[in-house]
């Protein structure tokens, strides 16, 4: 209670409160941008806005004020606010993009200003924050003429490795920042060892860590502008102000390098307004012709169009030899997420429904994917070598994973096998790349039964192990050992034949459920009830319908049947086809 006045939060997930936002911002010309939390002020006996603010994780957005409330000192006491409720969520930096002449109100509270540009100012209340990154970019500078890139490698290509070799032979030492934000399609953490690995024969480049102080287009609010078309330049400026008066000075870099972009007119307005930009600030601009093939520019963005369309053998000569085993392990995650996200499945978790699980949901095994990607990572980079990995580390591995796994999702068993039976298959897939600069499905197969034979048996008790022990049908490890005899000569040429059909998943998963012994479904329903699923799996192949599938899934969620070893092959079946296609 301040007075008269109160501040609350109001929930936007409620239309009617998100109404009243969008109304009271509009009325004080902004405009409503993401938020988790937005926070006003009003009368104690009166429900009107009168000032407001919110956050997005820990960047302060959307704040106006009244005619009412100004000089009152309330607009502080909004900040103040919003402030303590960004530390008590986690947020020791707080960060404020706004207009220029707000840059007062905000130093009052402890805000100092990193960035700014004609039309908007980016500012920091930290304890260490933007100093503590300087310092340790200080700590790797080098006497000399000094050069830096600055680089997403969403993923690392030939473009990429051409550029820092040219740079690295223009000064005396080369700094690469990797840009932290984690919203590109491979992570930060992969995309920062690719840059190291890739990197690692330029004996004078430095590859740096990244920070949270890139702007993008992603994190930098429009809410403010009275133009969107004015958005992207302001982002770009800041962006270029940031680096001119802190990183550039930190590392004592003078020459900043870039490849040219002939294909992306925002990219190439960024590489326009740096020339213009950074020279007013002692900083040489180098712009370096993009490197092509068979007459195409190389770009990480090809190289994701090509993964995207399941064909591994057009991305990878597009990537140096460090890099290929990422865009294997980059595969092995997209099975997982097309398997999660075909609708409607069965009895299985989809964007419809939970199917016949009360403890999984779609934000659950999304989690659990994404716990996986390190591990897939790391299994891709083992299978890079001459020699087959020994299958006691693999498993071991796999123990580990399994493990973090189940701790993202809080006990509950998502994918395991799925990472046992995909696992396998990325190190072996890796280990032929390697050794035969090929992927060919009898040598993938080959491959993954010696490692199968490697592996030792466990009794752990799963229902998996349960219902071979008892019904005498093939566990994973037999059709491991087996070289997925099945997949490669009916479930992976029928996937193929269906390209370019809409319900290749759903179909592919109906006839792996009709000839699957699917230890799930006999933990659930027995052995005679499995074998009528198959049953009716088949009859639902050969009159399939999307409205027939979703009568299926009723069906199962009733008689609480859910094919997960199908779902499984069907993800492995995905894989296979997007790397020997």
């Amino acid at each position: 209670m301040y007075g008269e006045y109160e501040i609350h939060a109001l929930p936007l997930t409620l239309s009617t409160s998100r109404l009243r936002v969008e109304r009271f911002l509009a009325a004080n010309g902004l405009r409503l941008d993401p938020l988790d939390y937005y926070a006003v002020i009003t009368r104690v006996d009166d429900d009107e806005i009168l000032a407001g603010g919110g956050l997005q994780d820990n960047v302060i957005k959307c704040v106006a004020v009244s005619d009412v409330l100004r000089g009152t000192g309330m607009m502080q006491s909004l900040l103040s606010h919003l402030l303590s409720t960004a530390r008590e969520r986690g947020h020791q930096q707080v960060r404020v993009f706004t207009k220029p002449d707000n840059q007062g109100i905000f130093e009052s509270l402890g805000f100092k200003l990193l960035a700014a540009a004609p039309q908007a100012i980016m500012m920091e209340n930290a304890v260490g924050g933007l100093t503590d990154y300087c310092n340790y970019l200080k700590g790797l500078r080098r006497p000399g003429k000094n050069g830096m890139i600055v680089m997403n490698a969403n993923p690392f290509t030939q473009g990429h490795l051409a550029l820092v070799e040219y740079a690295s032979t223009q000064v005396k030492t080369l700094y690469v920042i990797v840009v932290k934000e984690d919203c590109s399609r491979f992570s930060y953490a992969s995309r920062l060892a690719m840059v190291k690995s890739g990197c690692a024969h330029v004996s004078n480049t430095v590859v740096c860590e990244g920070s949270d102080y890139a702007i993008s287009a992603t994190t930098f609010p429009t809410y403010f502008l009275k133009k969107l078309s004015d958005a992207s330049d302001t982002q770009i400026l800041l962006d270029l102000d940031l680096c001119a008066r802190h990183l550039a000075p930190a590392l004592g870099a003078t020459v900043r390098f870039v490849g040219n972009e002939p294909t992306d007119a925002l990219t190439a307005r960024y590489v326009e307004l740096m020339q213009q930009q950074l020279p007013q600030h002692g900083i040489e601009v180098v712009v370096m012709p993009r490197v092509t093939q068979d007459g195409q520019v190389v770009s990480a963005s090809q190289v994701r169009e090509s993964l995207h369309g399941g064909i591994l053998s057009r991305a990878l000569p597009m990537v140096p030899h460090s890099t290929q085993p990422y865009l294997l392990s980059e595969l092995a995650r997209q099975a997982l997420e097309e398997e999660l996200q075909t609708t409607p499945k069965p009895g299985l978790v989809d964007e419809h429904d939970n199917g016949s699980h009360n403890d999984m949901d779609m934000s659950l095994m999304q989690r659990s994917i994404d716990a996986l990607r390190p591990t897939f990572d790391q299994l891709a980079l083992i299978g890079d070598s001459r020699l087959l990995p020994p299958s006691e580390y693999i498993q071991h591995l796999g123990v580990i994973s399994e493990r973090k796994m189940l701790t993202a999702t809080h006990g509950v068993n998502t994918h395991r096998g799925a990472l046992f039976s995909i696992g396998l298959a990325l190190v072996a897939a890796s280990h032929i790349w390697h050794k035969d600069h090929a992927l060919k499905a009898s040598a993938l197969r080959q491959d993954i039964m010696k490692l199968a034979h490697g592996i030792v048996p466990v009794s752990n008790g799963s229902h998996g192990s349960q219902a071979v022990t008892v019904h005498h049908v093939e566990g994973a490890l037999s059709m491991a050992r087996h070289g997925y005899h099945r997949l490669f000569s009916e479930w992976l040429p029928y996937h193929l034949s269906l390209t370019g059909d809409p319900y290749r998943d759903h179909k592919t998963l109906l006839l792996i459920m009709s000839e699957l012994d699917d230890t799930n479904v006999i933990h659930r329903v027995g052995y005679e009830q499995a074998q009528a699923v198959k049953r009716e799996a088949l009859e639902m192949l050969k009159h399939f319908s999307i409205e027939g599938l979703e009568a299926m899934n009723r069906s199962f969620v009733s008689r609480n049947i859910s094919p997960g070893g199908a779902a499984d092959m069907l993800s492995l079946t995905i894989f296979i086809d997007s790397i020997t296609n």
